[in-house]
């Protein structure tokens, strides 16, 4: 089957990147996960688009990752088509306006936009994911979201039809958007201002600083691993439940900061997963608050 799908897709869309059984822990950032039974790499948002609608037809419902930057891969990976958008990551400036594909690096954008002497970006200077993820988790930082730049986004809705959700539309909460279930995200506009460009290079540097002192960056991770629970901050409930490196097989509470679990090791889903549980078992208990996953477990 999958050699048919593969054979079919090539030669309706020939320029775009194949993979059969690729390691789904090549495309995480936890480093976790099996192979995808197809893996695909288009290259633009219009690609991704007729990639959608193709496997639309053949009676595949494919699964969309960006940098696979919030997510939990299955150790036994996943008999599906995976769509892995990162290449597609065109971008323009025009006046105040900077627009770009769903796969464009929030990072590389950020820095784009800071050159260009556009403020309002810089919040997602670090941030590894992509402008996709970012939009449809309303991504933030350092006091800004993406909901303050996202002048329009562009998308494929259930039925692949491609619609366009402006301002209020979109439906921006905390680490939500309107764009849910199986829209497919393509482009997106985002509305800036002027600003000096040393100073807000100067800007991406001290945040960048900020995070390297304070996330552990240096393992594999998937972020922060619960929302922010109302009236707290996870990372504080963890750490006074006493679970700073507490750990189960490879994965572990990171000893830095106590609202990532990171990969220490060879960690598999399962490991992760069972450290989720455990994690907010404990922090119920000793604090009465019930932490929710930000973590995707596909």
């Amino acid at each position: 089957m999958t050699d048919a799908l593969a054979a079919r897709v090539r030669a309706e869309l020939p320029e775009l990147e194949l993979r059969e059984e690729e390691p789904l822990s090549l495309h995480t950032s936890f480093r976790i996960g099996g192979p995808a039974r197809l893996l695909a790499l288009p290259g633009s948002g219009e690609e991704l688009a007729a990639l959608c609608r193709l496997l639309r037809s053949l009676g595949e419902k494919p699964l969309i990752l960006g940098n696979g930057t919030n997510v939990l891969a299955p150790d036994e990976g996943l008999d599906r088509c995976v769509v892995v958008t990162a290449r597609a990551e065109a971008a323009r400036i025009t006046g105040n306006m900077l627009e770009a594909d769903c796969g464009a690096s929030l990072t590389a954008l950020a820095a784009k936009a800071a050159k260009a002497g556009l403020a309002g970006l810089v919040f997602a200077y670090g941030i590894p994911g992509t402008l996709g993820g970012a939009l449809a988790m309303n991504a933030g930082a350092y006091g800004g979201e993406m909901k303050d730049a996202a002048e329009e986004t562009r998308f494929l809705d259930a039925d692949l039809n491609e619609r366009v959700f402006r301002g209020a539309e979109q439906g921006f909460g905390y680490r939500r958007s309107a764009f849910t279930g199986d829209m497919v995200l393509l482009s997106a506009r985002l509305r800036l201002r002027p600003g000096d460009p040393e100073v807000l290079r100067e800007e991406c540097r001290q945040l960048m600083e900020r995070r390297r002192t304070s996330q552990p960056l240096e393992l594999p991770s998937a972020g922060s691993a619960f929302k922010r629970p109302e009236g707290a901050y996870a990372a504080a409930l963890i750490d006074q439940a006493g679970l700073k490196g507490f750990r189960i097989g490879g994965a572990m509470v990171s000893e830095k900061h106590a609202g990532f679990i990171v990969n220490a090791g060879g960690a598999t889903a399962s490991d992760v997963r069972r450290l989720l549980d455990e994690v907010r078992e404990r922090v119920l208990r000793a604090s009465g608050i019930a932490l929710e996953p930000e973590i995707r477990i596909l």
